[in-house]
């Protein structure tokens, strides 16, 4: 069976002051077209369809063109909802959809409840695991400590009873939507940290024949079964360096698993350009980023007279611009800086409560600042969901 693997598409999602609809129009297009020519048979889509609860009306009619294509082709989809998304407003008409052949699969209960599909070597099933935050399904999946790990583990048990149940020889392809250990995150998904930890071990994956992982936008393979699709474009400068595609798995009689990269359109390219300004505009090597979208770090010691202005003339595309002036070690500003760098919000705080009483925070002290920052997430994703 050949499955084509993607996620993330995040419709509505603007990149920066740029909207995307119509490069996210363009990857509809050329999914549709990848699906035609290259004789798949299924394809699964892992979460984050939209990115808001809420979604703009526009995404929402793309997302129905999406449908109505997807379905006039005859392939069947199976897709999750991811962390962005409302699962009850995407699940809305889930049965009726079903009969087209478009199965979404939004509700935790229904882990273990896959989608059978067939091929010439028997039954494949499709186990959709929609984003499982934990404050909301532990009673669900009856796990004591509300964790990523716990819930995935319980509802990847559902799975595997299930699985062991049918005929021998039946394959199995698990949807997710989770930061899996070793998975390389960009600045642009939510964080979905819970007790301070976010990532889940790949092994909890264990009896799968393929695992579609959604949530981390970058294309990346965590073991040969287990791969992220990533993003179909771009949504933040920290993906300047990512080639943005979705897998091509081929699935074989006995579970074996061959994937290849399909590349999808750039609307524009990426690029972060970092220096003094003056260096910047008279650089020739820098003549290849003229048309591409650009995030300029000016290091230049004193701020200078209107930088985007002047950027902008040479790189007309140039959205996002940041300061890091060159100043010498011991400036207070650089320290600072230095200190905050790569740092969690529950880090800086235990850093504040050092600053301020002149020692941090006990084991005690750091589990109750590390539920409040639980608790506030967890109400986010309540509102979120209630919206």
């Amino acid at each position: 069976m050949r499955i084509l693997h993607t996620s993330d598409w995040h419709l509505g999602r603007a990149f920066h002051r740029v909207n995307l609809l119509q490069a996210q129009a363009g990857f509809i297009g050329h999914l549709v077209t990848t699906v035609r020519e290259r004789a798949v048979d299924a394809v699964v889509v892992s979460g984050d369809v939209y990115d808001r609860a809420v979604p703009p009306l526009a995404a929402v009619e793309l997302f129905d063109t999406a449908l109505h294509r997807l379905a006039d082709l005859g392939v069947p989809t199976v897709m999750i909802s991811g962390n962005h998304d409302s699962a009850r407003r995407l699940g809305v008409g889930a049965g009726l959809i079903d009969r087209a052949g478009i199965h979404l699969r939004t509700e935790p209960s229904a882990a273990g409840t896959p989608v059978i599909l067939r091929d010439t070597h028997g039954d494949v099933a499709f186990y959709g695991l929609p984003y499982l935050e934990p404050a909301l399904v532990k009673d669900e999946f009856g796990v004591d400590k509300a964790g990523h790990e716990a819930v995935l583990g319980a509802a990847m048990d559902r799975v595997r009873a299930d699985l062991a149940a049918r005929p021998r020889g039946t394959r199995s392809v698990v949807l997710a939507h989770a930061f899996v250990t070793g998975g390389q995150a960009s600045d642009s998904e939510r964080d979905i940290t819970v007790g301070g930890v976010a990532a889940v071990p790949a092994g909890i994956f264990d009896g799968a024949d393929y695992v579609a992982l959604g949530h981390l936008h970058g294309c990346q393979t965590i073991t040969e079964r287990v791969r992220y699709s990533g993003s179909p474009l771009a949504y933040s400068f920290s993906e300047a360096d990512h080639r943005k595609s979705m897998w091509l798995v081929d699935l074989d009689a006995d579970g074996s698993v061959t994937a290849e990269r399909v590349d999808c359109p750039v609307p524009r390219p990426l690029a972060r350009l970092r220096g003094r300004l003056d260096d910047l505009l008279a650089d020739p090597e820098l003549a290849r980023h003229e048309d591409a979208w650009v995030e300029a770090t000016l290091t230049d010691p004193f701020r200078p007279a209107e930088p985007m202005a002047r950027l902008t003339e040479r790189f007309p595309h140039t959205l996002s611009l940041v300061f890091a002036p060159e100043r010498a070690p011991d400036d207070f500003r650089v320290s600072y800086a230095r200190r905050l760098a790569g740092r969690s919000d529950e880090q800086i705080a235990e850093d504040f409560v050092a600053h301020v009483r002149g020692a941090g925070p006990d084991a005690a002290e750091t589990a109750v600042l590390r539920e409040a920052f639980d608790a506030v997430r967890a109400d986010h994703t309540v509102r979120e969901v209630a919206r």
